[in-house]
């Protein structure tokens, strides 16, 4: 699948069309439903093999984020071979009490991966929880930029955005306007 079939799938299974209401309050008729491109193997597998070509050198870590990043970064992990651990939203309170499961990231060059990124909040704050355990964080690796300025917010905190796909691609493709 190239680059543009892939963005047409992602498309294709996740847009939906109706009266939805967003977590803003506001009414759309557009909803954009990340976990339906994740939860299917035929699109999430290319996605990973895409945004392996995007991991940079001396990754040591790949860091997904609760809960979309899970499936994403476990799938970039099988490809790449580089360890992942997954990011809790806040450290838990019992057993272990992690904040990441999984690979280590204390003292290691960790690349944070998010399947969306919309204003960058989340992200902005698992990396300041994860900095604190030591990580070594520069970099974000998503398949959705939104375009909402999460990346200008992610900047604004010494992060670059390295999406796979913006949403104005994804709507170019799908209908096949000229990129």
């Amino acid at each position: 699948m190239n680059h543009q079939e892939l963005a047409k799938a992602i498309f294709q299974a996740s847009n939906l069309k109706g009266e939805f209401r967003l977590r803003s309050g506001q009414i759309s008729n557009e909803y954009f439903d990340k976990y339906l491109f994740e939860c299917q193997p035929s699109i999430l597998m290319p996605i990973a093999e895409e945004m392996s070509k995007m991991v940079p050198v001396g990754t040591d870590v790949l860091a997904g984020l609760e809960m979309g990043g899970i499936p994403v970064v476990a799938m970039i992990s099988h490809v790449t071979r580089i360890p992942a651990a997954f990011v809790r939203k806040k450290q838990k309170e019992y057993g272990t009490c992690k904040l990441a499961e999984g690979a280590e990231v204390h003292n290691k060059r960790v690349l944070v991966v998010e399947d969306v990124v919309t204003s960058g909040g989340q992200i902005i704050e698992s990396v300041k929880q994860l900095r604190n355990f030591g990580a070594i964080i520069t970099t974000v690796l998503c398949v959705i930029d939104r375009e909402s300025g999460g990346k200008e917010n992610l900047e604004q905190n010494g992060l670059c955005l390295l999406p796979l796909f913006s949403m104005s691609e994804l709507h170019a493709v799908a209908s096949n306007l000229p990129l």
